[in-house]
């Protein structure tokens, strides 16, 4: 069975508070978007073990690190009269990146091997076992427009119109950390609530519909700042960090197709709404 996970961009992100577990509650408008990896599960021959192998961008550290091999892990110890499997990941969305890569591979893997083996779980049953592997994963067992809260798991699907804009997508080959993002963050709920925001026309987001990683990870890396800086130059009516970074993307209206002369080690997307 080959599927192909794809990455999502954030459209605002507010931290609204910090929680007694250590989580952080936030605020956000999860946007999937046409940047894909592949996926391939099949069951395993004979009696050999479930493993994974991998292709495409470099993924470091150990396979069983990876949420595929999570996800895996996870539904054998619910459900652990399903077949050994072969996985192979062919990775195309950078990691580190506020894309949602890693997430999305572990929810598609979830989906895959629920129709794999024809286990019969609903929908909200595997969000649920898709937070158990992280906080962006119950969103790609959706994978529709939704407005998120809480940890991100509390998902309301909603619509922007977004069909009168094209997408540029940048990262800029530099690795940025969650961890990182956090460090200075003031937690707030006050002002006007981003769902509403979100209403507005998007030429009046600027400024208006914020990320609130932003402060940080643009103070740490001017780099990225410039690149979201350049996007509005070159024409965006909203350029944005997406999720903890360190890609930027900017909505530009259809037809100005802004030319963008790519730095080192930067990879410049283009991909459509979904």
């Amino acid at each position: 069975m080959i599927t192909f996970p794809n990455a999502k961009i954030n459209i605002g992100l507010r931290i609204v508070r910090k929680r007694e577990d250590g989580y952080h509650d936030l605020e956000t408008f999860f946007q999937p978007i046409a940047i894909e990896d592949a996926l391939e599960i099949n069951e395993a021959i004979g009696h050999e073990p479930t493993t994974m192998s991998q292709s495409g961008i470099l993924v470091l550290g150990n396979v069983q690190d990876n949420l595929c091999f999570k996800a895996w892990q996870l539904l054998k110890s619910r459900y652990p009269g399903i077949p050994e499997v072969r996985i192979h990941l062919h990775k195309v969305i950078p990691m580190g990146a506020g894309l949602g890569g890693g997430s999305s591979d572990g929810a598609f893997t979830l989906h895959s091997l629920n129709a794999l083996f024809e286990l019969g779980i609903t929908i909200p049953h595997l969000a649920q076992l898709a937070l158990e592997l992280g906080s962006d994963c119950p969103f790609f067992i959706h994978n529709t427009p939704c407005f998120a809260m809480g940890r991100g798991e509390q998902l309301t699907p909603k619509r922007i119109d977004l069909s009168g804009h094209e997408l540029v997508v940048i990262h800029p080959g530099i690795h940025t950390s969650t961890r990182q993002a956090f460090h200075g963050i003031m937690a707030s709920s006050e002002g006007p609530a981003l769902i509403e925001l979100l209403d507005l026309p998007i030429n009046q987001w600027k400024g208006v519909v914020v990320n609130d990683f932003e402060k940080t990870i643009f103070a740490a890396e001017p780099r990225i700042a410039a690149i979201r800086d350049m996007l509005y130059e070159k024409g965006a009516e909203y350029a944005s960090l997406t999720g903890s970074g360190s890609s930027v993307y900017g909505m530009f209206r259809k037809g100005i197709s802004p030319e963008i002369t790519a730095e080192k080690d930067w990879k410049v997307f283009r991909p459509a709404f979904l």
